[in-house]
């Protein structure tokens, strides 16, 4: 049995595909295109009522959405591939909390600048919402900077999910960023053997 992913290149399964291909797991993607539209159509808004990727259905059938509990479960559903420190050690506490951390502050902060029409039913008030966004990216991103001082990844000497996740954050963003430590970590990600080749199909030239 496999699991099945829904998205297209550029979105949040860049992540989950990612830990999928670490994992070794089998797994199969159906690409969604929302320029489109296909998003909200009847076959996807029955996998996922709010009309977004990814998507992900589990072996068993159970339907996940929200890249970052994806990232999550596929760490605990695969203990021995090293996506996330030991259940119920401090490295684990760490994980959580700043996988939750980039999930409610640099991604909620990346569609309020890049889909601001979803935050206003005011057209006059797009431009605020996009500089609101902007603002709580960068300072995201800067708390992230912040936390790897000299350390090479977010949990350590190691890669994890984590740093899958703030890479692909960070390619999202478009504007000039401070943020060496963070490029270092996206660098990393990036030339990652395993996942270098996919990395350029999400994000090709970047």
């Amino acid at each position: 049995m496999s699991y099945t992913l829904y998205g297209h290149a550029g979105s949040g399964g860049y992540a989950v595909e990612a830990g999928l291909i670490l994992a070794k797991a089998d797994y199969k993607t159906i690409e969604i295109d929302t320029k489109k539209g296909e998003q909200f159509s009847d076959a996807f808004r029955a996998v996922n009522p709010w009309c977004q990727v990814p998507a992900l259905i589990l072996p068993d059938g159970t339907v996940m959405t929200e890249s970052a509990a994806m990232a999550i479960h596929l760490a605990d559903s695969f203990p021995e591939a090293g996506l996330a420190p030991p259940l119920a050690s401090s490295g684990r506490a760490e994980f959580l909390r700043w996988m939750v951390f980039m999930t409610i502050n640099i991604y909620e902060g990346d569609l309020r600048l890049y889909y601001a029409d979803r935050y206003t039913t005011d057209a006059n008030g797009i431009d605020g919402v996009k500089e609101a966004g902007r603002a709580h990216m960068e300072r995201g991103f800067r708390t992230v900077e912040g936390l790897l001082g000299t350390r090479a990844f977010m949990l350590g000497s190691e890669m994890s999910m984590a740093d899958i996740y703030l890479a692909m954050l960070r390619v999202w963003y478009r504007d000039p960023l401070d943020s060496p430590r963070v490029d270092a970590v996206q660098d990393a990600v990036r030339t990652h053997p395993p996942i270098a080749e996919l990395w350029q199909r999400h994000f090709p030239g970047r």
